[in-house]
């Protein structure tokens, strides 16, 4: 008979499996069944077996490998019920010939297959967030339903969207071909640092820390595609920001630009093993648009003030690479801290209409406007920044702001 004490210790041993292999088990699953959903019904029938299994006999000696087998079993039930047609039955054989070996290889790590599955551009940004944090990392619906402020049946309704998407168009299980490396690099990378600004923006008490979920995907990724300079690149990005986190908001509950951040707060360490990696990635001598970012937030946090001059050079390099609106207006704010304030007001002023209700637009224009001297204009634009804030940090940040006019 199971005590209590035994089940809890179950049920943690199985979260710890699922939580350090839930990834890496996926992506075996997928690639050999063929479909995310079939991966994710086996692995949670093979979960809810675990429970009861390991509770009577015991942790086996390798879980993953428990449940990777046990997962191929039901699916393989799955599979013979579903039918007969050419994918199943090739589905089928295969899984037959898995379970026939004695002693099968270790799981093997296909998690890169899953990554730019989950990423494909063919899906929707948020989606593609969505079923990175669900299938790699392992969030539930509704973890990741409270991170966009959404119910759990909406979260799960987009999840299965995603899913039958990838089977109905035919999109790949597969690391994309080198004609299209690139740009499919920069859609994983991007989904990956979406998911970290998300959670550096998140409330203090959030549950999941999606700073560390999305550094754990990019140090994954440089694992398995090593000496990649764009994937060094982001890692560096979010190091050099993830170690200016805890002086992100005063005391007061106001954000706290980095120029202006309490320096001690920075964790050191992180910020040098940013720079490491950011130094890593410039000598491969293959710029991309994450690495002048990094090294833009490395300047931002140089001694003992932010390199203005080598920020406006490093925009200027970056706008080509990515002419959107944001980095326009990330450019100009450069620009005005250069003491090009004309310039730098032509371009927001031009800016104004594909940018009218991004709330950090009004704010960086706010404060060139005050940079400018021109009072008036500024304090309309930081009522406009404040009305269109979503977070209270920044609120408060952009209402100190306007009462300092």
């Amino acid at each position: 008979m199971t005590t209590p004490a035994q089940g809890i210790a179950v049920v943690q041993a199985l979260e710890t499996v699922l939580r350090r292999d839930r990834g890496r088990l996926m992506a075996a699953l997928t690639h050999r069944l063929g479909s995310f959903q079939r991966a994710e019904d086996a692995l949670q029938e093979a979960s809810l077996s675990a429970l009861s299994h390991w509770s009577r006999d015991g942790l086996p000696q390798s879980p993953p490998g428990w449940l990777i087998k046990v997962a191929f079993r039901k699916a393989l039930d799955q599979l013979r019920a579903e039918g007969r047609d050419g994918e199943r039955e090739a589905a089928v054989q295969l899984v037959n010939e898995l379970l026939g070996q004695d002693d099968p290889a270790p799981i093997p790590d296909e998690r890169l297959r899953l990554i730019f599955t989950c990423c494909h551009p063919a899906l929707e940004t948020k989606s593609r967030v969505a079923l990175t944090l669900r299938t790699v990392c392992g969030l539930n619906a509704g973890e990741i339903a409270r991170l966009f402020l959404d119910s759990e049946a909406t979260m799960g309704q987009r999840l299965s969207r995603a899913k039958t998407k990838i089977a109905k168009s035919g999109i790949a299980y597969a690391v994309p071909p080198p004609e299209q490396w690139d740009d499919r690099l920069q859609a994983v990378l991007t989904t990956v640092y979406l998911i970290f600004t998300t959670g550096y923006t998140a409330a203090p008490d959030e549950a999941r820390d999606l700073c560390s979920e999305a550094l754990f995907l990019a140090r994954l990724l440089d694992a398995l595609c090593p000496e990649q300079p764009e994937i060094e690149g982001a890692l560096a990005l979010m190091l050099l920001t993830d170690a200016r986190r805890a002086a992100r908001v005063s005391t007061c509950g106001a954000t706290v630009p980095p120029a202006e951040q309490d320096r001690r707060l920075w964790r050191r360490e992180v910020e040098a093993e940013g720079r490491q990696r950011l130094e890593t990635a410039l000598r491969r001598k293959r710029a991309g648009p994450f690495q002048i970012k990094a090294a833009i937030s490395a300047c931002q946090m140089a001694e003992p003030a932010p390199d203005w001059p080598q920020i406006l050079h490093l925009y200027t390099a970056l706008l080509p690479l990515e002419p959107t609106p944001v980095v326009r207006v990330n450019h100009a704010v450069a620009m005005a801290e250069n003491g090009l304030l004309a310039a730098a007001l032509a371009t927001l002023n031009a800016l104004h209409d594909a940018l009218e209700d991004f709330q950090p637009f009004h704010a960086a224009r706010a404060a060139v406007l005050a940079m400018a001297g021109q009072t008036e204009g500024a304090r309309v634009a930081y009522d406009q920044a404040i009305a269109l804030a979503i977070q209270e940090s920044d609120r408060r940040f952009l209402a100190e702001r306007a009462g300092r006019l």
